[in-house]
């Protein structure tokens, strides 16, 4: 099972991944266990701040530097559609949330449940 997701955001691909440390930096943001901010998210009650902040920790957790993953979402994820955020940020929690199988083109990430390709394929 993989806990990483790897996904085109900004200017490239980047490894996303919610490692202990950055779902305990999650919680502490959004004073909420990491339990009822998945239900948060999943049920679409979250805060746009959410989606950001899923992004920004999941590409830290992935290998980017902090200095670089700021700059990233305050260039590519700020004033942003929410149509654009959510199905990335859903993807890197459910990554760690329940894991995934590596899969190898589009078709099959769309038939595993991984969502931005699911909407990409449906897009095409």
């Amino acid at each position: 099972m993989n806990l990483t997701h790897t996904a085109f955001f900004g200017d490239g691909n980047y490894t996303f991944a919610l490692t202990d440390d950055m779902i305990t930096e999650l919680e502490r943001i959004a004073d909420l266990g990491i339990g009822a901010f998945y239900l948060r998210a999943v049920n679409m009650q979250f805060k746009l701040v959410d989606l950001i902040e899923i992004i920004r920790l999941g590409l830290i957790g992935g290998g980017t530097k902090p200095e670089r993953a700021a700059q990233l979402t305050d260039t590519y994820a700020r004033n942003t559609p929410i149509d654009d955020l959510y199905p990335l940020a859903l993807d890197i929690l459910d990554a760690r949330w329940g894991g995934k199988s590596d899969t190898t083109n589009t078709t099959d990430a769309a038939q595993t449940g991984d969502m931005s390709a699911a909407l990409n394929e449906a897009a095409a």
